[in-house]
């Protein structure tokens, strides 16, 4: 059977990786970057046809994906004269697989739906990485006979590929999780600064903390720049984790909740945002501690 046409918008660290791993995997592919052309031009480079507008897209495939950073770029390349919805095909499947709001998602599918296509939001977990092979954790939800059509796409691109239920239920259990995430990164950033001022050894900290029940993956990325000097293990930047935590506490807001626990890291990732650590990993949230004990 023919490979379905994809058209892939947005090709920064993770899209870039995403359209590669496609590129490997025999897809015709048609892509929309924004100013950064670092992987929009390999993928040109490999075959893939750069379009002009966001309509053009959607005129030229059977499914659109966007991964973006926020939900107003998702909404921003969705809507209007040169976006996705108004060159979309009829039965054409839409699937967002950035982080963004639950609520926005509704609106977007019930818009997609008016247009006779479907719309998936499909949040990933895993790094850029794990992307290139074909391994990432695709949360995806929506209409169940659109998520059947493009599961053998999903799988080429991911190792675990869930289908959570109603649209926006994805981007719910997304941020649920990076919430989680960022407060753990967060967490052990400030222990490792902790350390620094008790004058213990962070590996030695780590050392006894990973041989217990506290041991995760993020522990280990943290520990890879707050040991090991090396901030790649997590390519995941601190003004990303910033916007995924706030559409955390919008959620909750939204639900009319206090969240006591995403105080502290959303104030810790907002201020090193704003304070020239915008671009720097996550992992890099050890130094924003310890220049904070330092004064």
């Amino acid at each position: 059977m023919s490979k379905p046409s994809i058209g892939f918008i947005g090709l920064g660290l993770m899209g870039g990786a995403m359209v590669g791993r496609l590129q490997d995997q025999g897809y015709a592919l048609t892509i929309l970057g924004n100013t950064d052309r670092t992987y929009l031009d390999a993928a040109i480079a490999r075959g893939a046809t750069e379009a002009a507008n966001a309509k053009e897209v959607a005129q030229a495939s059977d499914i659109v994906m966007l991964c973006m950073g926020t939900s107003d770029h998702v909404e921003g390349r969705m809507r209007g004269a040169e976006g996705v919805i108004a060159g979309l095909r009829k039965g054409a499947t839409v699937i967002d697989f950035g982080t963004s709001l639950p609520a926005s998602s509704r609106t977007l599918a019930e818009e997609v739906a008016n247009a006779g296509g479907h719309f998936l939001d499909a949040p990933l977990g895993r790094t850029p990485n794990h992307a290139k092979d074909g391994l990432l954790n695709i949360m995806a939800s929506g209409d169940k006979a659109a998520f059947d059509a493009v599961e053998p796409v999903l799988k080429d691109l991911g190792e675990n590929v869930f289908h959570l239920g109603a649209v926006g239920s994805g981007h719910t259990i997304k941020l649920i999780n990076n919430f989680f995430g960022m407060t753990v990164a967060n967490a052990m950033s400030e222990a490792f600064a902790m350390a620094d001022v008790a004058g213990v050894d962070r590996a030695q900290l780590y050392d006894v903390m990973s041989a217990g029940p506290l041991h995760s993956g993020m522990m280990d990325f943290v520990k890879s720049y707050g040991v090991d000097n090396d901030p790649t293990q997590l390519a995941f930047t601190i003004k990303n984790a910033a916007k995924d935590v706030g559409y955390y506490a919008r959620m909750a807001e939204d639900a009319k909740l206090d969240s006591i626990m995403v105080k502290g890291p959303l104030e810790a990732l907002n201020t090193a945002r704003d304070n020239g650590q915008a671009d720097e990993m996550v992992s890099q949230m050890v130094d924003f501690y310890v220049r904070r004990f330092k004064g």
